[in-house]
């Protein structure tokens, strides 16, 4: 099983963040820079390509690591994970454990304040609890990728026009397309601690964002998942602008998404 990483990273050099991120396998990186290039870099017996290109998006970033995948499992990573000494064999462990799975999520190590799952178990991943899993967590199977057709949402995420999400969006279309997901137990890496590359704070952006964002996920449920949503996170996410208002701005966002308007996407 020839495991590949797929790596989305912004001003790297290359060189530098295969050791870095400790990079054992083949990958491929997608880097967002100020020109075009392509270059190889031979590690260890591990072929490792650069796509460098100076679009923004991380979505974009990720579609073009994706399309030029040659591995039998992707890895979705960024610069800014370490990646355990073992994760390679973690991973192909895992699939061999879990042989119908066209897709593997796994732990990360993040600082409490970002987390936003720990598998404490193995279960089959659904319509009902994908929305908690970053990319970096993500494993798949290349060739069930292809069949599905799935790829990441241009829309959303670092360098998009919204703001996040373009995970959450994925997945989605993973679990629509009929792909059988799972969680595991094991840990293969860590996230060191940097600024955010789209999080500036719960402005009116954030809300309305948020509000486009649960069109494509919910539909016609958007509107009443977005009251929940602000009602449960209301004492972190609510301190400036009230829920009312925030509501507000959700169901602007929400409105856009149906009609295809499109805001200033700098505006706060």
């Amino acid at each position: 099983m020839k495991i590949q990483l797929l790596v989305s990273a912004v001003d790297q050099d290359a060189a530098a963040l295969v050791g870095q991120m400790h990079i054992r396998t083949d990958a491929v990186l997608a880097v967002q820079c100020d020109h075009y290039g392509y270059g190889e870099i031979t590690d260890g017996g591990h072929r490792i390509q650069v796509f460098s290109m100076p679009e923004r998006g991380v979505g974009l970033s990720r579609n073009t690591a994706l399309l030029h995948a040659s591995g039998d499992v992707c890895v979705f990573s960024d610069e800014d994970i370490v990646l355990a000494e073992d994760y390679e064999r973690q991973i192909a462990a895992a699939y061999e454990e879990l042989p119908d799975a066209d897709m593997i999520l796994f732990n990360m190590k993040v600082a409490p304040a970002r987390r936003t799952y720990w598998n404490e178990d193995i279960h089959r991943i659904g319509s009902r609890n994908y929305g908690r899993y970053p990319a970096y967590s993500i494993t798949a199977k290349l060739e069930s990728l292809r069949r599905a057709n799935v790829y990441y949402s241009l829309l959303f995420g670092g360098g998009a026009r919204y703001s996040n999400g373009e995970d959450s969006l994925f997945l989605r279309d993973c679990v629509r397309a009929g792909l059988k997901i799972y969680s595991h137990t094991a840990c293969i890496g860590e996230e060191t601690e940097r600024e955010s590359t789209w999080f500036s704070g719960y402005h009116e952006k954030f809300f309305r964002d948020r509000g486009v964002l649960y069109h494509y996920l919910y539909g016609r449920l958007a509107l009443p998942l977005a009251y929940r949503f602000l009602w449960v996170h209301r004492r972190e996410m609510c301190r400036e602008i009230p829920v009312r208002r925030a509501y507000a701005l959700m169901r602007d966002g929400v409105r856009e998404a149906r009609l295809g308007v499109r805001k200033d996407s700098g505006s706060r």
